[in-house]
């Protein structure tokens, strides 16, 4: 039994730590927004 409940122990921390980053990386991290434009040729829209 002991070792059941040091393997949901290790299992839980790494969840925890796995969150914690998620976490970090939602509240830390700002991500970049640019305007695209793409021009795409009238050839992909001419019928065969």
């Amino acid at each position: 039994m002991p070792t059941l409940i040091r393997l949901l122990t290790v299992i839980a921390i790494l969840v925890g730590v796995a969150y914690g980053a998620m976490f970090a990386l939602v509240t830390f991290v700002e991500p970049n927004t640019t305007e695209m434009t793409i021009t795409i040729p009238d050839e992909r829209f001419a019928e065969p």
